[in-house]
């Protein structure tokens, strides 16, 4: 990969000077950061991550290297991407080529040798800045700054950007939904490749259809339903309820997905419609998604939640779970109608809303990932309940309602 210097100019005037990667031209974006150790394929390839230069907080990124098996959807998202220090020689049996190369193949723009715990630390006491990502000698730094305030984030429907442009049904053959087992060494193939031997547990067969509204779906939360048996049909963000209806489902599923859930007013209607005629299930955007449709507001975070160590509580118990998330904006619990939605889980980190349960009709919805991809497991059951949920509504998951 071609280097050269470059930078990192935000929007309040500060320059990260460092060895830009990629080829010539410049990113604008709106800079986060995320604090997880690992899962940087998982990060890149999050559709959630649309329009975002993303600033990965630890300093040692690319050590294991890129596989085709953990990516979440076809390609990267991200706008831009900055580390500290980008491994150039990878080592893990499941490998197939370098962080780098693979950034070359799919022209993401990177900063390597910058002081990323400098960065973190002027986002969290500034919140979220606009930023562009540019090569030195080709883009002035004063105007990338200038050209970053004249960028505005909100104004994008970047979901019209990442869905999917038709219906299509995920993984009938039940391949690509396969859990990956670890096994011993020696039980290796000679080229070392996983698909040479029994290295993926069967899926079951499909008991029951979920219909999964593409709002920038990652393909783990596809793969965790069709692992619970279910018959997974995606459908782009715009599908009206009848024609989600028409397939049939026992659950509708709004995805995870980037951008201001506030402008989404067709998804706010879609979701309305589809209220009590079908359990809903909402993740992360999804569940900004439902908190819309029944008149509720979302506000935005100062430099949100991005990382795998973000902890959860679940109010009824007390029980807290360590999970994965990937939001910029969260639901405003005082705008919520009284009685028709109970909030049932809060972050320990800022009080904010992590989980919506509706009393009246059967949906809940979780601002965190429970796919797990990167992440901890603690909330991965949460896929096992819907399959359980569908054969009876009115149970519930943290309310503790059983049929």
């Amino acid at each position: 990969m071609a280097e050269a210097r470059g930078f990192l100019a935000l929007e309040d005037g500060s320059v990260y000077r460092g060895r830009f990667l990629g080829v010539s031209g410049s990113v604008v974006g709106e800079v986060c950061f995320n604090t997880a150790m690992t899962g940087y394929q998982e990060i890149l390839t999050d559709p959630s991550y649309r329009g975002q230069i993303v600033v990965m907080t630890y300093p040692h990124i690319g050590n294991y290297g890129i596989n085709p098996w953990d990516a979440e959807s076809d390609r990267p998202h991200v706008a831009g991407f900055v580390v500290h220090e980008l491994c150039r020689s990878p080592s893990n049996w499941r490998s197939r080529q370098s962080l780098a190369s693979y950034l070359k193949e799919h022209g993401i723009f990177a900063l390597e040798g910058v002081d990323t715990r400098a960065i973190t630390k002027r986002l969290r006491v500034c919140g979220s800045l606009r930023g562009v990502l540019a090569r030195e000698e080709e883009l002035p730094w004063h105007e990338a700054v200038d050209r970053a305030r004249a960028w505005d984030y909100g104004q994008h429907d970047f979901v019209r950007e990442v869905t999917c442009r038709q219906a299509y049904q995920w993984d009938p053959e039940g391949i690509q939904s396969q859990a990956w087992t670890l096994r011993r060494a020696k039980e290796l193939g000679p080229e070392g490749n996983p698909e040479e031997e029994r290295y993926f547990e069967p899926v079951p067969p499909s008991e029951f259809r979920a219909v999964v509204y593409d709002c920038g779906v990652k393909r783990n939360i596809l793969r965790r339903l069709r692992q619970e048996g279910f018959e997974v049909w995606v459908v782009p963000a715009d599908t009206p309820p009848s024609q989600a209806l028409s397939l049939g489902p026992h659950v509708a599923v709004f995805s995870n997905g980037p951008g201001d859930p506030a402008r989404l007013s067709y998804l706010h209607e879609i979701a309305s419609g589809l209220l009590g005629k079908v359990p809903i299930l909402g993740i992360c955007l999804g569940h900004q998604i439902l908190a819309h449709a029944v008149g509720g507001r979302t506000f935005k975070l100062k430099f949100g939640h991005r990382g795998a160590n973000h902890p959860v509580q679940t109010l009824a118990t007390g029980t807290v779970w360590i999970t994965s998330q990937n939001h910029g904006f969260a639901v405003d619990p005082q705008s919520l109608p009284p009685g028709l939605v109970e909030v049932t889980q809060r972050s320990l980190y800022d009080g904010t809303c992590e989980a919506l349960e509706f009393t009246e009709v059967p949906a809940f919805s979780l601002q965190y990932h429970p796919e797990a991809s990167p992440g901890p497991r603690d909330s991965t059951g949460i896929f096992r309940h819907v399959r359980e949920w569908v054969k009876c509504p009115e149970k519930r998951y943290f309310g503790r309602k059983e049929c």
